[in-house]
């Protein structure tokens, strides 16, 4: 495995400026951008094409836009259009449009602001488009006809996306070649001689995936290092933390400024609203494994308590001090400090989860086996307290969600404000959950850019990891939680496992189903990654519980991979994520590119993440682990 990792390590060093030359090539030769540029009257930024209207022969109109994306919205206006005159017979206005979703044109008399006519269309990157209104007079009555032509085909923003799929899946096979040859016997005989891995693999763990420096006995290990509760080292789960870990680094770094790499404006999912749930609820998992562990070798439940409350300390003054996002305010001060975030949300989850479980958990023996009538549901069962309290905390968010009035709001409103619901509530974002942050905490100490003012144009500040939502962060860890009972209750029970984190999978699925009615706005609880909603909590843990059983499966029962390169980021997660935050701003993970080009965006910030994972791997070579 050691030799497989050094093989792809290679290939990310030769082949990293590669990419960037490549992709840049590709953005730079997409067919007809530099025309575009000359000719265009606008200076069009990313994600835009220009829009001709045309109006021929008539009075002037108003061009409203609304875009598919945003549901339940004003339409919002665009621009006016001066009717004709005698010296000219038609006029002429240029404006960019949106091309991330598909928009509907609706013109208006501007006089009598009657509707004129509805164009819907899905308008292309850096594309030219003409609308060309006719209007005309036959017996008093006057007709409109709009018709929408393409001047200049858009150029194809996808493509970078398929050139770093090729790359990568090409690298993916040199790797897999790799890791099969170098399995075979006489290659595996001559590198175990010119090098030993199994004091390195021995030394990974942590539940939070961040192992320290130990001999091979185990001694003289760092105070807060928490060994594992099972024999044999699960990579799985920390090739399941790093997989979260590399795409959340991918997605902070900007995702090549897709909209689809970027966190959805309210309700639904994209690519970067997996991550945060996956890695909480993973670290559930190794809460529970950890502190079996520890308890095992007789540490006291009170010291356990103190390691617990040092490590919430440290990460949510991380969190607060280091990695603080209202820095790009200016230089940081008391009065506009934001007091949630990232690793704060880890900091109180992780706290309030190990406290739970300190509170009933019993150190299981080494040769605990399952048995007895309630056996198939020994991993509930024998912690029915904590599910109490559990759903206690549940309730309580749903009690304060729906039930807690909030000025001129509806009761139980989850809307995004702005624009949304048709106006009616325009300083209402996140319902609940906005008002407590605001009254608690202040609006200068919350997140100033929320994903809702993208689309939704909403104006108050809001926090995505603000105080309510914490509660459905505790619950999600509390199901990762369950899982690491699963492991420990059926060790060794391979199928016992995989049967089991299938069932949950499927349970929570279900729950979701039945929450968001199969809907991404019409259920009774839509999944909502800034209220961190129940149905975003169970959606979520549907999909982690079915992703690491497909891991466990691959990596530690049929050893079919590895688990590299997401190994490597998931045993150093802590460093990998203050790390990439910290120097997010400095070469080689940022340069002076285009703002213009997806393609220059994308491999800046592919080569940034595979940075990082090269950074994890030399650390892992090095036996080099942060923990705090």
């Amino acid at each position: 495995m050691a030799s497989g990792g050094s093989l792809s390590a290679l290939c990310l060093a030769l082949l990293g400026s590669a990419l960037l030359l490549a992709v840049r090539s590709i953005a730079s030769a997409v067919p007809g951008q530099d025309d575009l540029s000359r000719e265009r009257p606008l200076e069009l930024k990313m994600d835009q094409a220009l829009l001709l209207i045309h109006n021929v022969g008539g009075e002037s109109f108003t061009v409203y836009w609304l875009s598919d994306h945003c549901y339940q919205c004003l339409y919002q206006r665009l621009v006016i259009v001066p009717g004709a005159v005698t010296s000219r017979p038609f006029n002429v206005a240029a404006v960019p449009v949106d091309s991330q979703h598909p928009v509907t044109l609706q013109l208006n008399d501007t006089a009598k602001n009657q509707e004129m006519c509805r164009v819907h269309y899905s308008f292309g990157e850096f594309g030219n488009y003409s609308l060309w209104v006719r209007q005309s007079l036959f017996g008093g009555v006057r007709a409109v006809s709009c018709e929408l032509i393409v001047n200049k085909s858009p150029v194809s923003s996808s493509l970078p996306i398929l050139l770093a799929v090729l790359f990568y899946g090409g690298v993916g096979i040199i790797w897999t070649l790799g890791y099969f040859v170098v399995r075979l016997g006489p290659v595996r005989n001559w590198i175990y001689k010119k090098m030993n891995p199994v004091e390195t693999d021995r030394l990974i763990n942590s539940e939070l995936g961040s192992p320290n420096r130990a001999d091979a006995g185990g001694q003289g290990a760092h105070p807060g290092a928490w060994s594992s509760s099972v024999p044999q080292r699960l990579r799985s789960l920390d090739t399941f933390r790093g997989l979260s870990l590399i795409i959340m680094v991918f997605v902070n770094y900007g995702g090549g400024k897709y909209w689809f790499f970027k966190h959805e404006s309210w309700n639904g999912l994209t690519l970067a609203d997996l991550v945060f749930p996956w890695f909480v609820f993973i670290m559930g998992t190794s809460i529970f494994l950890s502190l079996n562990s520890m308890l095992r070798k007789g540490c006291a439940k009170w010291r356990l308590l103190l390691k617990v409350l040092w490590r919430s300390f440290l990460l949510f003054l991380i969190g607060v001090f280091v990695i603080n996002p209202n820095y790009c305010l200016g230089p940081l001060s008391l009065s506009n400090l934001r007091i949630f975030g990232v690793l704060q949300r880890l900091s109180l989850t992780y706290l309030v989860v190990s406290v739970l479980e300190l509170l009933f958990i019993k150190a299981m023996p080494n040769n605990f086996t399952s048995g007895g009538a309630w056996a198939p549901l020994q991993d509930v069962v024998m912690y029915w307290p904590q599910w109490i309290l559990v759903i206690l905390l549940e309730t309580v968010w749903l009690c304060l969600t729906f039930l807690l009035p909030v000025p001129d709001c509806p009761l139980g409103y989850l809307g995004p404000g702005g624009i949304g619901d048709f106006g009616q509530y325009p300083n209402c974002t996140g319902g609940a959950a906005g008002y407590i942050d605001r009254t608690v905490l202040g609006e200068e100490h919350i997140y100033q850019h929320p994903s809702s003012n993208v689309i939704y144009q909403s104006t108050v500040a809001y926090d995505p990891e603000g105080l309510l939502g914490t509660i459905n962060a505790v619950v999600l860890a509390f199901l990762g939680l369950q899982a690491g009972k699963i492991l420990l209750f059926y060790k060794d029970q391979h199928n016992q496992i995989i049967r089991r984190f299938f069932i949950w999978g499927i349970i929570m699925g279900i729950i979701s189903a039945i929450l968001t009615k199969c809907s991404q706005n019409e259920g009774f609880i839509p999944i909502n990654k800034n209220l961190w909603s129940i149905s975003y909590v169970t959606t979520l843990c549907c999909f982690a519980f079915l992703l690491l059983l497909l891991i466990y499966y691959l990596v530690d029962v049929k050893k079919l991979w590895s688990g590299a390169p997401f190994v490597f980021p998931g045993m150093n997660s802590i460093l990998v994520y203050v790390g990439h935050e910290v120097f997010e701003n400095y070469f080689p993970f940022k340069w002076k590119i285009d703002n213009r080009s997806h393609g220059q965006h994308l491999a800046q910030n592919l080569v940034a993440t595979s940075l990082w994972v090269l950074i994890s791997y030399v650390l892992y070579k090095r036996r080099i682990f942060w923990k705090i």
